[in-house]
């Protein structure tokens, strides 16, 4: 039986076609990979992937119910659909705390405008003002706010006083944002992670404009650069597995030698050829295409086969 891989996917035109491609070439006949297409959904309807690779579904709710419903009939959804709805930014962070992973000073705001379809008693359990003064000191300034589930750069503010945070807080509207300590690093790197076990460890600088921000090298070197290496890939691991992304990101700002997480909730990263560069564009199609073949012959019809993370697994052991 010809097994197949599909790859759900928006704007982007490199990194899909060169993964169909690569698959093709690795499934050898027997595994064959195209673009998802849908022409209708149908509630428990099995569409015969073996595989899809999920690179649209945060921005199109449509795709995400599609996705639930071939996980159900045992197609293999890199990432897991189910735990990408309940994920976000500020719940990770607390996660990598119980971990020992070093991170920013962080913590979250209440929306400035009150949600939709809620009014003042609503919030009858926040106080207010908000303790201010814990909140500078713990975190200091300069810092960042960043929305606590989102991603892309979007809404990411750099707060340089109280008076510049509430005068940004302001314009965030319904926006529940982290406030987090600005690391002042000498090496920042942006972390591949695929299958909790693949790692591509790329030297980024997150001040170059978008398309050279890879275009930098190591500031560390010698044996202390071989030591960061080993810590940032262990780290990038264990993070993974305890989130249960098999294909995610993760950002390590490093001060002082060590490397505080930066991101790590990016479950479709930017791969394209023209930001990434030929070199790790190859390193993230050859992998990906590995993972997927590997995951479409493990494919049983019907049987569900969907990816959890340890922090779930553990949790209801």
């Amino acid at each position: 039986m010809v097994k197949k891989v599909g790859i759900l996917f928006g704007m982007e035109d490199t990194f899909p076609w060169a993964f169909i491609d690569k698959v093709n070439e690795l499934g050898k006949g027997e595994i064959v990979a195209e673009p998802v297409s849908i022409d209708k959904l149908e509630q428990g309807t099995d569409y015969g992937y073996a595989v899809i690779i999920d690179r649209i579904s945060q921005d199109v709710p449509f795709y995400r119910a599609y996705l639930k419903n071939a996980a159900l009939n045992g197609t293999y959804v890199i990432n897991n659909p189910f735990w990408w709805s309940a994920d976000e930014k500020f719940f990770n962070n607390a996660l990598m705390i119980k971990l020992g992973i070093p991170l920013p000073k962080t913590v979250l705001l209440p929306s400035y405008e009150r949600p939709e379809n809620t009014s003042e008693t609503s919030f009858r359990n926040l106080k207010f003002p908000h303790d201010w003064d814990y909140i500078f000191n713990y975190v200091g300034f300069p810092a960042y706010m960043k929305p606590h589930d989102g991603g892309g750069w979007r809404n990411v503010y750099r707060v340089e006083s109280p008076e510049d945070l509430w005068s940004k807080h302001s314009e965030t509207e319904q926006l529940v944002m982290m406030v987090q300590e600005e690391i002042i690093f000498d090496d920042y790197y942006r972390v591949y992670c695929l299958g909790k076990k693949y790692v591509h460890i790329m030297p980024y600088e997150p001040r170059n404009a978008h398309h050279l921000r890879y275009a930098t090298t190591h500031k560390t070197q010698g044996a202390e650069l071989e030591k960061l290496l080993k810590t940032i890939h262990d780290y990038t691991i264990k993070m993974n597995e305890a989130l249960g992304y098999d294909f995610n990101t993760v950002e390590f700002a490093v001060r002082d030698g060590i490397p505080y997480a930066i991101d790590f909730c990016n479950p479709a990263p930017d791969a394209d050829r023209n930001s990434v560069g030929e070199e790790n564009f190859a390193w993230i199609v050859e992998h990906a295409a590995k993972l997927a073949v590997e995951k479409a012959k493990e494919y049983v019809p019907g049987k569900p086969n969907i990816s959890w993370g340890s922090f779930v697994k553990d949790s209801v052991q």
